[in-house]
């Protein structure tokens, strides 16, 4: 009876120590330090076909801030930085081209590269995707995309890449 006490009083305690300095990391940290805090996961880039979304080995992109790591099915979105949509979800032509260079200009970074790092920063986004910054031999994807005119910064939400006429907004 003895053990079972002071098993659950350790437990008890433990789980009170663990939740405060959770609380303390997540309340007490700015972004920065909070994005250093998390797990980096490397993966070796490997030459791969792309016809199939796979590259580096166990890589899918799925558009231009959008990867999966096939190996643990995580989604990966790009933080700070947003890309036309593909496909049906453009809202005109423009928009869908553009959002097929940046889709293709992700697939080349990460194809070509001798190390890809996923940065998670512990946030989730309402689809489920984990906000990362992507690190392609030593430089974030997403400055590159910008600086590429691919990308522009995420201002919190989707703004439109199209005007009326169906051309793109600067």
């Amino acid at each position: 009876m003895a053990n079972s006490r002071t098993t659950s009083a350790g437990l008890a305690a433990l789980s009170l120590i663990l939740a405060a300095s959770l609380s303390y990391v997540f309340l007490s940290a700015d972004p920065g330090a909070l994005a250093e805090a998390q797990t980096t996961q490397l993966i070796r880039a490997e030459s791969n076909t792309q016809s199939s979304g796979v590259v580096a080995g166990r890589i899918r992109v799925v558009d231009g801030d959008t990867i999966e790591d096939m190996s643990s099915d995580i989604v990966y979105r790009l933080v700070n930085i947003d890309t036309p949509e593909t496909g049906p979800r453009a809202h005109c032509t423009a928009e869908r081209e553009l959002g097929n260079r940046a889709t293709q200009a992700v697939r080349t970074l990460i194809s070509e590269a001798q190390r890809v790092e996923l940065n998670a920063t512990g946030r989730i986004d309402r689809y489920g995707r984990t906000i990362a910054f992507v690190v392609i031999d030593g430089r974030d994807m997403g400055e590159t995309l910008m600086a590429e005119g691919l990308a522009r910064p995420w201002r919190g939400r989707r703004e439109p890449w199209c005007d009326a006429e169906g051309n793109l907004i600067p």
